[in-house]
């Protein structure tokens, strides 16, 4: 019988928010000592401790909560290979992942599958305004989102896309939560560049462009076609 002794976890971080991959063996957890699992930026992502391998017990720092989530299971399941989803239990939004290394990567490849799906199906040019400047914010969601961090405050990650000549618009459906994105010059894309994680506000509206921090006046807001 093949027995499973190492995994990998891609773990939120609570303080950036960037979900990060990480190896975890067996072997590395020793009774009583605790296994931090830190980010790069320093902020710890994950502690894990045992006192006799048949049960762990997993403390999940949480950016929403701002506290720690006690989490424990018994070493068989852990190590059962089977995929072990890590989340808020007052949001429900995923702090990370442990599992077999293909199987977890593919999840977190998956969130952001959409956003690829949408950008094959513009063949359209002429929709937008700038189509240069829309296709770059595109590729910007695109990772953000393979890397977990396009979600909403209400813990959904399953963020739906609407495309308009001059913007996106980031919708969540269980909240109604609405974040527009614009796409139209070069300075709205210099603005999605520096931006690492976009986070839905729950039941709430946000704008991201380049006039969201100037004295310069506010863009037009964009008319819906009414079907």
């Amino acid at each position: 019988m093949l027995i499973n002794t190492n995994s990998i976890m891609a773990m939120r971080c609570p303080v950036c928010g960037i979900i990060r991959y990480h190896g975890l063996s067996r072997f590395a957890i020793s009774k009583g000592n605790p296994f931090y699992v830190n980010c790069s930026c320093g902020a710890t992502a994950l502690i894990i401790s045992t006192k006799d391998h048949s049960l762990y017990r997993l403390q999940v720092p949480c950016l929403v909560c701002e506290t720690n989530h006690q989490i424990e299971f018994t070493g068989k399941f852990l190590w059962s290979g089977e995929v072990i989803r890590l989340s808020c239990s007052d949001t429900e939004l995923e702090l990370g992942y442990i599992g077999p290394e293909q199987t977890v990567r593919e999840i977190i490849y998956n969130q952001g599958k959409e956003l690829d799906a949408l950008a094959e199906d513009m063949n359209d040019e002429d929709y937008f305004h700038n189509s240069d400047i829309m296709y770059e914010v595109l590729g910007c969601l695109h990772e953000i989102a393979e890397q977990g961090d396009l979600y909403c405050q209400c813990g959904n990650q399953g963020i739906e896309v609407e495309l308009f000549p001059d913007c996106l618009e980031l919708h969540c459906r269980n909240c109604g939560s609405i974040n527009i994105v614009y796409a139209e010059t070069e300075d709205d894309l210099d603005v999605i560049r520096q931006v690492d994680t976009i986070e839905l506000a729950r039941h709430g509206f946000k704008c991201l462009d380049s006039l969201a921090n100037t004295n310069k006046p506010k863009k037009t807001g964009r008319k819906r076609n009414k079907t």
